[in-house]
């Protein structure tokens, strides 16, 4: 009877607070507008931190980034006189300002063509030959590198002489945009930290493509914008202000440290990227972000 009764009076409080007056029941259901504010809050404080995808041609194609802003030079002479200024430390400074994880990140990349087993590989923008020195884990016939430094090529051909790799290494001055290479020549064509600093970006993606043979792969490794909170906040900070203070250092050039993040921020990365090399004719496109989306990695097929 205890039970019955007690249950009487629960359900009579439940019918009395549901036939009540109108504005409690509401009450009851929605949020209270305090509730309201903090949701709005939450939610714009969420699409602040989805980054806003920027028009390429704005970005890039249109808005030249040049390393000497005060010099009449186009863009490539620039970045080959940046190169040739800072190449006796450029390796120094690769390792230093990474923190070493540039080892890894070429690695990384390389990785990806084992399963293609390439026998001629061409490394574009090939710098002081890391890179190529790296795809030689593929056990490839023959590594050509280009690159418009003499002053980086140098650097390389030092390393490749003290690894008694000149059979396999060979090294060239060229224009990466203009490849001399005949059609379908190279089983991979690789590139790290180079587009980025192409003068016409698909005109370079172009050269590769058709030097790369059919059924060939490209991999491209370059910086690329982070858009995790809160490290993008510290990239940036570290990026802009601690980097150049660092590169200006130890480079005894200014112009190449300030010129780096703002390239890299004006370089179409992620999907933008993408785009790109599908519309330059490659298949198969992947895009692969490293640490936290600090660096990249593209792949694709012809």
């Amino acid at each position: 009877m205890r039970f019955t009764a007690k249950a009487r009076e629960c359900s009579s409080r439940q019918q009395a607070t549901t036939a009540g007056e109108p504005g409690e029941a509401t009450s009851s259901i929605l949020p209270t507008p305090r509730y309201f504010i903090i949701f709005c809050k939450r939610l714009v404080y969420i699409c602040q931190q989805v980054p806003e995808r920027k028009n390429i041609e704005d970005t890039f194609m249109n808005k030249e980034i040049r390393p000497y802003k005060e010099k009449e030079l186009g863009k490539k002479d620039q970045v080959a006189l940046m190169f040739d200024n800072i190449s006796k430390r450029y390796d120094l400074l690769n390792h230093l300002l990474s923190l070493g994880i540039d080892v890894y990140w070429r690695k990384k990349a390389i990785k990806l063509l084992q399963a293609h087993k390439p026998q001629r590989i061409l490394d574009v923008a090939t710098g002081t030959a890391d890179f190529a020195i790296q795809s030689l884990s593929l056990r490839p016939h023959k590594v050509v590198g280009v690159d418009i430094s003499d002053g980086m090529l140098d650097i390389g051909r030092e390393k490749i002489k003290k690894k008694n790799l000149e059979h396999i290494i060979e090294l060239e001055h060229g224009d990466s945009e203009n490849l001399r290479f005949d059609d379908n020549n190279f089983d991979a064509v690789i590139v790290a930290f180079g587009v980025r600093n192409f003068e016409h970006l698909e005109n370079g993606l172009a050269s590769m493509y058709r030097v790369l043979d059919s059924g060939g792969r490209v991999v491209i490794l370059e910086f690329s914008k982070p858009f995790v909170f809160p490290f993008k906040q510290l990239y940036n900070f570290y990026f802009n202000s601690i980097l150049p203070i660092i590169g200006n250092i130890i480079s005894k050039d200014n112009a190449a440290y300030t010129y780096l993040p703002e390239s890299v921020q004006a370089f179409p990365d992620g999907q933008d990227f993408i785009q790109i090399l599908k519309d330059t004719g490659f298949k198969q496109t992947e895009w692969f972000p490293l640490t936290f989306g600090i660096c990249s990695i593209y792949t694709g097929i012809k």
